[in-house]
């Protein structure tokens, strides 16, 4: 399977049919993001969301993973090449996918947690310097400083967990 070449089709068939991509997005119950994620080939919509855009655009699944009409006797011989390409996707287990996943946010996001991190490490530093004048209230004032460091990664972890979960389990799931 191309997701590259999928993607071109199902723009194609969206186009056909007069849809733009907000409205397939609300036809098959994904966002307009996520039918042009589809369409750049960046992602390939599920099996569930796979059968709803067949059935939309008159084409079988098989034509649908591979980007093109096929004759009859060419669906046939497609249809091993496409179970195929299902199966090193189910290959992988949820586990696997989750770290995939883990990875690529981190990896699309090193910027931000380094600009957090940097930014924390700058008022830890700032509130030992400049709080001499609060005395007892020196403490406490570095432990608020270290809770605003703690809850800025619990928020960017819950980020990351909830494009995770969108990732390995799907949109459809009403996220």
């Amino acid at each position: 399977m191309d997701q590259a070449k999928a993607g071109v089709f199902i723009a194609q068939l969206r186009k056909e049919a007069g849809l733009t991509q907000a409205q397939l997005g609300e036809r098959v119950g994904v966002t307009n993001k996520t039918v042009s994620r589809w369409e750049n080939g960046n992602y390939m919509p599920d099996l569930d969301t796979c059968l709803q855009l067949s059935e939309l655009f008159g084409v079988t699944v098989n034509e649908l993973l591979l980007g093109q009409r096929l004759s009859d006797g060419e669906l046939r011989q497609s249809a091993n090449q496409v179970m195929a390409g299902v199966m090193h996707y189910e290959m992988f287990s949820v586990k696997e996918r989750i770290q995939y996943w883990k990875t690529k946010w981190r990896r699309d996001h090193w910027l931000l947690l380094v600009l957090l991190a940097a930014g924390w490490l700058l008022l830890l530093v700032w509130a030992c310097f400049q709080l001499d004048g609060l005395g007892q209230w020196k403490p406490l004032a570095g432990s608020a400083v270290f809770l605003l460091g703690v809850c800025a990664y619990g928020w960017q972890n819950n980020r990351m967990m909830t494009y995770v979960e969108d990732r390995v389990f799907g949109e459809k799931q009403g996220r």
